[in-house]
């Protein structure tokens, strides 16, 4: 008999969101230390072994610690979509349903990452997969408590809409940026030969577009006198992209240390997460 685990989706739902941001930042850490092949085939580690045994190094210890953690999402996403299940309602299921599906897909999209020897493009789409994911939870943890919305519309809702496209152009362009420079993962491992300089000129251009859409909304907000919670969520965003901003611009000019390269990462997540909760506080107001 299955468990009832209905009563507990909304922490499940935090469970999600929580774990695919910590995946996140363990999978930076693996290319952060050079670790992307610390494991050189897939689905097994070696080729006569799914596990480092016999072959053991750090790198391989660190690559094979983010595989593990495969496991633990398909737990949580398992007890998530059985929780969904259990409440009979039909959004939670089909979103339920993607979110488990996002595990799998994302361990095949790694598995081709190493077999292409890390191959920038492939890195690039793994990433932005989490951060889809990432938002998809938000989304879910909406939609728990409020059912069944009616979407507003109105020129704030467009400067809404038009924040959360240009979140995204700053998440691709900065993964194109990554792939043009250090921390490939390997020392062998390819760069996708552009201009890092150009690139990264073109990044910081997208993220002064989307701060100053940010800003625009903030106040199209305060003008409007929307509702507080809307407002509030555009202030937690900006106060996100303002540190964002600062430690980009301070890893820039000290040649990208680990450590400021892995807290940029988890930035990125928490953008993802909090663009998406604006655009639905927006568009959706209680």
């Amino acid at each position: 008999m299955i468990p009832r685990l209905d009563r507990w989706i909304g922490p499940l739902a935090w469970a999600t969101l929580v774990s695919n941001s910590v995946l996140v930042v363990t999978g930076g850490a693996v290319r952060l230390t050079g670790s992307g092949l610390g494991c050189p085939t897939w689905p097994r580690c070696h080729d006569e072994s799914f596990t480092p045994h016999g072959a053991y190094s750090v790198h391989s210890a660190i690559e094979f610690g983010n595989r593990m953690l495969t496991f633990v999402l398909v737990a949580v996403a398992i007890a998530t979509l059985v929780s969904a299940w259990q409440t009979g309602r039909r959004d939670l299921r089909r979103m339920a349903v993607l979110l488990a599906l996002g595990i799998p897909a994302q361990a095949v999209i790694g598995g081709i990452t190493v077999l292409t020897d890390l191959n920038p493009w492939i890195v690039s789409f793994h990433l932005l997969c989490s951060m889809a994911i990432i938002g998809l939870s938000v989304l879910f943890l909406r939609r728990i408590d409020h059912p069944a919305p009616t979407p507003a519309s109105g020129p704030v809702v467009g400067l809404a809409w038009a924040t959360f496209a240009s979140a995204w152009l700053v998440l691709y362009v900065g993964t194109v940026v990554t792939g043009s420079g250090p921390h490939a993962g390997d020392a062998k491992a390819p760069r996708n030969g552009l201009d890092p300089l150009q690139l990264s000129q073109l990044h910081a251009d997208v993220v002064f577009l989307f701060v100053g859409l940010t800003v625009g909304l903030l106040f199209a907000l305060l003008a409007t006198s929307a509702a507080r919670e809307a407002t509030v969520a555009v202030g937690v965003l900006l106060a996100i992209e303002v540190a964002q901003g600062a430690i980009g611009f301070v890893q820039y000019f000290t040649d990208l240390p680990i450590v400021l390269v892995g807290f940029h990462m988890l930035g990125a997540a928490l953008v993802s997460a909090s663009v998406t909760w604006v655009l639905v506080r927006v568009r959706e107001p209680a």
